[in-house]
């Protein structure tokens, strides 16, 4: 395990490779960032609207992928306000059991800043059948789940006729996840390819759902189908200079959005912004960390170390001490949703963690490297 030289990116971050000089690809991406033309890539969205008129009989201009949080507002927002497009929104929402009040509140918020938001969601029976199998099988609740939230956009996409999708960040830019790269910069077409997105194979959801029918909305479109129907995925955050956790949350906060209350200590998040529709996300940062040795904050720090409102020593501090937050009453909630027991659930953990990095003794997982030195 080895740390990026600039920021606190390991190279155990799937999908990653960091230069000869041992740098990682989201430092090297922001690097390039201070000499971009951003009138430049103005003039290239607005190419990309021009040449994707709308077709007859199509009443908006865009689908944006919404849960109501920062990212979302802001780049919605940002498209009605500076291109006067008319986006239809859309929100995978998660079951009753799932989803949090601020997760409903923003959604709401959206609908009452004047957008048009379509919300679907899978049958809550089957999602609970794929979210304990899932957990059980990969430690990882989200293998189905996140799935069904990613591919609701392009399915409606082909549905409702609108071929042009407004992602937010490029994973592979301002992440590091590679196998997300498109032909250029703003190509979102291979975000499929997403590192979150594996295990959408039908073999093991199968064995949960019986009927291929009822694992519709969990199925990506292919490749083929994206072709035919001539989608094309748009990386906003390419074409914002600004872009980044912070700012995203500081424009949509201002806008009417709701963020948590909980402390970092409970959910690894510096400034309560991510993920505030749902809690069990929480879970799998932990879990993530004990697999690749990072967690939610070392992606905060990171930006923020870029950014230079963090120095590395400062962030260093920061991931010893919250990377592997994760509130026991979240724990709690998720077992009794898919009905284990804590113990069940540290053993399923435990058995995924990664030995290379962590030592696990009695239930104790203690870490072997040293942030930002590795081992």
């Amino acid at each position: 395990m080895k740390y990026c030289k600039k920021c606190l990116q390991p190279d155990t971050r799937p999908n990653t490779i960091f230069s000869e000089e041992g740098v990682c690809p989201a430092c090297n991406y922001f690097d390039q960032l201070q000499n971009v033309d951003w009138e430049e890539r103005y003039e290239i969205l607005l190419d990309l609207i021009a040449k994707n008129p709308k077709r007859p009989g199509q009443y908006f201009d865009c689908i944006i992928g919404v849960s109501g949080g920062k990212d979302s507002t802001r780049q919605a927002m940002w498209l009605r306000e500076k291109f006067k497009l008319k986006p239809l929104l859309v929100c995978q929402s998660y079951p009753p059991n799932q989803i949090t009040k601020i997760g409903v509140d923003n959604v709401s918020n959206l609908i009452n800043l004047g957008f048009d938001v379509l919300i679907s969601a899978p049958a809550p029976g089957n999602w609970k059948k794929l979210v304990k199998e899932a957990f059980l099988r990969f430690a990882n609740w989200g293998k189905a789940s996140e799935q069904a939230l990613f591919a609701s956009v392009p399915q409606i996409a082909i549905k409702y006729k609108i071929p042009i999708i407004l992602w937010g960040e490029n994973p592979g830019l301002q992440l590091g996840d590679l196998n997300t790269l498109g032909k250029n910069g703003y190509d979102g077409n291979n975000l499929r390819n997403m590192n979150t997105l594996g295990g959408a194979e039908l073999d093991w959801q199968l064995d949960v759902i019986t009927e291929k029918k009822f694992l519709i909305p969990f199925q990506y479109p292919s490749l083929d189908e994206f072709d035919k129907h001539k989608i094309q995925i748009v990386y906003l955050g390419w074409f914002l200079g600004d872009w980044s956790l912070v700012n995203n949350a500081k424009y949509s906060t201002s806008l009417g959005l709701d963020i948590r209350s909980d402390t970092v200590s409970k959910t690894g998040d510096l400034w309560g912004v991510t993920a505030l529709d749902e809690d069990w996300v929480t879970l799998n940062q932990l879990i993530k960390y004990y697999k690749y040795g990072f967690g939610r904050v070392t992606d905060y720090v990171n930006e923020a170390i870029r950014n230079k409102t963090m120095t590395r020593d400062e962030g260093i501090r920061m991931v010893e001490q919250y990377d592997d937050s994760c509130s026991d009453d979240y724990i709690s909630s998720f077992c009794e949703y898919i009905g284990i027991t804590e113990t069940k659930f540290w053993r399923i953990v435990i058995n995924s963690t990664n030995k290379n990095l962590f030592k696990v003794t009695d239930k104790k997982i203690e870490r072997i490297f040293k942030i930002g030195e590795g081992i």
